[in-house]
């Protein structure tokens, strides 16, 4: 069975599975407190401020993710989830899904500080958690057609290519201009980034040793120019339809946390195919 070949209809086994629908009723509660006459107070202090400014505090790597500056920032980021996310944590559960957009919203915070020094606007929004969210979708499945402004079909993987290279040269624009853009491209780049990283260990099962050993390598290949050979893989065997319609009845009757740790890695290879 071929996943990636089907239009893309977001909703799964769950139409609004339990993480989605808890981060959108929170984002929500916090726009509203957002909204009250101590709403300024709630903004100063969760929002991610730049290092150096004098306002940066520890927590604000997580609490800016709930923060947005208007009711339209707000809707697009929580349908970008739902349309998005929706179908990823069907496939991963729950658990899986939370981790991953925390760590992609933290890691997007990290970069963006990194990239703001200096800097006195602060940052807010879910958008590098959500652009995380993006990515995953665009490796699980990168031949999906998404309809662009619903009538141009475009594959997925073009799609968040594009919104890649968008982001990445808007954000080399805004700091060449050395404009105070109130949009945090390097936020978004930075959730691609970490959850590129994060899907390429996972799919690779590296234990923290193992990344260790392929960093030490990435650095020694740049030394100078040297010939390696590269050991190849044996290919893993090919899931069949009947494995995957076994393992989704599965999923129907006892949920997706009672798949072992192989049926899981199939029902992801079939996936991303």
């Amino acid at each position: 069975m071929n996943y990636s070949g089907r239009p893309y209809s977001p909703g799964g086994f769950q139409f609004i599975p339990p993480a989605i629908k808890s981060l959108i009723i929170l984002n929500i509660g916090v726009f509203l407190l957002q909204m009250t006459p101590a709403g300024e107070a709630i903004t100063t202090l969760g929002a991610l401020w730049p290092l150096g400014s004098g306002h940066f505090r520890i927590w604000q790597p997580l609490t800016y993710m709930f923060l947005h500056g208007g009711g339209a920032h707000l809707f697009f980021n929580m349908f970008a989830l739902w349309m998005f996310g929706a179908e990823i944590e069907n496939y991963w559960g729950t658990k899986q899904f939370n981790l991953y957009y925390y760590i992609c919203g933290i890691g997007a915070a990290v970069i963006n500080l990194l990239m703001t020094i200096g800097d006195s606007y602060p940052t807010v929004g879910a958008s590098g958690a959500i652009y995380g969210v993006l990515l995953a979708f665009g490796m699980m499945f990168p031949d999906r057609y998404i309809f662009l402004y619903f009538l141009v079909p475009v594959k997925t993987k073009y799609f968040v290519a594009g919104y890649a290279l968008i982001e990445f040269f808007s954000g080399l624009g805004s700091r060449a201009m050395g404009s105070g853009s109130n949009i945090a491209h390097f936020a978004h780049l930075g959730g691609m980034l970490i959850g590129f990283i994060y899907i390429t260990i996972k799919r690779n099962e590296w234990s923290a040793a193992e990344l260790l050993e392929k960093l030490k390598a990435l650095f020694k290949r740049s030394e100078g120019p040297r010939l390696y050979r590269q050991e190849k893989k044996d290919a893993p065997a090919p899931v069949s339809e009947a494995e995957i319609n076994a393992i989704l009845d599965k999923i129907s009757l006892k949920g997706y946390g009672s798949l072992s740790e192989e049926e899981r890695r199939k029902l992801l290879r079939a996936g991303s195919k």
